[in-house]
């Protein structure tokens, strides 16, 4: 599956894909606020994308005529996420390379992947969610017509040995096809 907008394309991970996951990955201003530890080598990466990236509606995220990964982007089915435990409900997951911030790529990609989950996917309700302080994640979501559900005070973190807060967002498809009418 590949999913196309005005500026970018979304498509599954590749192996050759590890340079430039490490070379965006290992910037520590990008996976820990996300949850992740900063890449530490190629080899790294290169299991994240075999390994993680593996997801059936995992995409990674590339400039419209150039084939260079610079992010993903990924609806987290039953099963591989926490936050529901339902067939029709799912998380949706991003991140992106430091040099693309202030672009609007993460609300544009992601509002092509949630259009898919509604209308391809059988989806009800989007879940996402944001740590403490992420201000840059909690606007992407508003951006995209999530609104607050719920704080958790005490979340594991387990990638990075910690505990933080979490803020969850929710989006139903009621909501967002009355944002789609305009």
């Amino acid at each position: 599956m590949i999913l196309q907008t005005e500026r970018l394309v979304m498509r599954r991970w590749r192996e050759t894909d590890a340079e430039s996951l490490y070379e965006y990955a290992k910037d520590p201003a990008v996976g820990p606020i996300a949850g992740w530890p900063a890449h530490k080598s190629l080899e790294e990466s290169q299991a994240v994308i075999r390994d993680v990236f593996q997801g059936p509606e995992c995409y990674a995220i590339c400039e419209l005529g150039r084939d260079r990964a610079i992010g993903a982007v990924e609806l987290m089915l039953n099963g591989s996420t926490n936050m529901t435990d339902r067939e029709d409900e799912c998380e949706l997951g991003y991140w992106l390379g430091r040099p693309f911030w202030g672009r609007g790529y993460l609300p544009e990609a992601a509002a092509a992947l949630i259009r898919r989950g509604f209308q391809d996917l059988g989806m009800t309700t989007i879940w996402c969610g944001y740590y403490d302080g992420n201000v840059k994640s909690k606007r992407v979501q508003e951006k995209l017509g999530f609104v607050y559900h719920h704080t958790c005070d005490a979340v594991p973190v387990p990638l990075l040995h910690e505990v933080r807060v979490e803020h969850t967002t929710c989006l139903t498809k009621t909501m967002w096809e009355i944002i789609q009418q305009g």
